[in-house]
């Protein structure tokens, strides 16, 4: 039986489908990465942004709106953060009742027939993605307290001693900062986005399969091709003017 089971593990299909969900994620976060730096995306355009909100902020005394702008970002990866752990612990409640789950999910005809242990591997798995995701989260917390810390001890418009330049590059870093705390927000979402994908697995390989190459087509659309970044590129070049 156990030779059985193993040999349902490692068939060549769950294979393939775990090597097309890996490379989907993988890929796409590679391709993203890179084309951010060459070509104009959400990514980069918000990273002008901040960089533009930074260098205004070094031009006013009064930066409680500012403040105020910082905690809703850093309450965001918090939510996802915390909601990470509630998942974690309804998977691990799942694995508990592996037994009585597969016999449930067995009555739905759509459902691919699943054993006991392809079950836990999956639900494993599943916790590794979470898992994750609860890091990715929290270390995107953690950089947004860190531009918190630079905002706070930004130089005051009215202070005097400091040239240009040097507001420039502080704004520079601050915006830096910020960017690479969003970034680290962008990963977990992404992993909430895959994982979804995962589930599909229950159904049956192809699902999982067609889910990752719909979640990949869905971030292209979303980073690249989208109404929202249009406008935002569009407000980028008026904000350049306007300063």
């Amino acid at each position: 039986m156990e030779t059985e089971t193993a040999s349902r593990l490692l068939d060549p299909l769950n294979i393939a489908t775990i090597i097309v969900f890996f490379t989907c994620w993988w890929g796409y976060s590679f391709y993203a990465q890179y084309n951010s730096k060459r070509k104009s995306c959400l990514v980069s355009v918000l990273h002008q942004f901040r960089l533009a909100w930074m260098t205004r902020l070094l031009r006013r005394d009064n930066r409680i709106a500012d403040a105020s702008v910082m905690a809703n970002l850093e309450r965001s990866s918090l939510f996802f953060a915390s909601s990470s752990l509630l998942i974690i612990a309804g998977l691990f409640t799942a694995f508990n009742y592996s037994e009585k789950a597969v016999g449930i999910i067995a009555d739905f005809y759509l459902l691919a027939p699943n054993s006991q242990q392809e079950w836990e591997m999956k639900v494993i798995m599943l916790i590794v993605i979470f898992v994750y995701a609860f890091f990715t989260f929290t270390w995107s917390v953690r950089q947004y307290n860190f531009c918190s810390v630079l905002v706070g001890s930004a130089p005051l418009a009215t202070e005097r001693g400091i040239d240009e330049s040097e507001r420039q590059s502080y704004a520079t870093h601050m915006a830096r900062v910020c960017s690479l705390a969003a970034n680290q927000f962008n990963y977990g979402l992404r992993a909430y986005y895959f994982a979804m994908a995962f589930c599909g697995w229950f159904l049956g390989p192809y699902f999982c399969m067609a889910s990752s190459v719909m979640v990949v087509l869905v971030l292209y659309r979303r980073e690249f091709r989208s109404k929202t970044f249009k406008t935002l590129n569009r407000g980028l070049v008026i904000n350049n003017h306007a300063s």
